[in-house]
């Protein structure tokens, strides 16, 4: 099975483009989703932005990965309470660049925090993380009971 994001925005846009639709029932539409599709600037200070993660298992770990770009490892923080990993932080416009001077802003920026609900299967003691190239990588070893086992079978002669 293969996993597409969805994008709604291409759902709006087929939707509008219908034949069917008067060209009032389509300005109606574009009316409507105006704001959803472009940031307004204020959300930017109001935490519009979430990274993204990717979280697989590789027989040993689940390993959760996150896309954290242009920020250095004192803007978020990584902590493990209660089976829940809590990945939290900021990421900040450049203030070395008056806003006047931009001419577009379209990378989101403010406060974000993501919670993981952690299986008991993990070993929240021995978790570890690496951060390079503006991508978090977390390893959250499992449990030795909880790692797969191959277990040999014992062919029994006929008597």
């Amino acid at each position: 099975m293969t996993i597409v994001r969805w994008d709604s925005s291409r759902d709006l846009s087929a939707l509008q483009q219908q034949d069917n639709l008067s060209r009032l029932q389509q300005e109606t539409l574009s009316r409507m989703f105006e704001g959803y599709y472009r940031r307004p600037q204020e959300d930017l200070n109001r935490g519009a932005w979430v990274p993204v993660v990717d979280i697989y298992s590789n027989g040993h770990d689940l390993v959760l990965k996150a896309e954290l770009p242009d920020m250095k490892e004192d803007q978020f923080e990584l902590t493990v309470e209660d089976n829940t990993l809590t990945l939290r932080g900021e990421k900040k416009l450049n203030t070395e660049i008056a806003e006047e001077h931009f001419h577009r802003i379209e990378r989101s920026y403010g406060s974000f925090a993501r919670s993981f609900a952690l299986p008991p299967t993990v070993d929240a003691g021995k978790v570890n993380a690496e951060y390079r190239a503006g991508v978090l990588t977390v390893r959250l070893p499992l449990r030795e009971e909880a790692k797969p086992r191959h277990i040999k079978v014992a062919i029994a002669v006929a008597a």
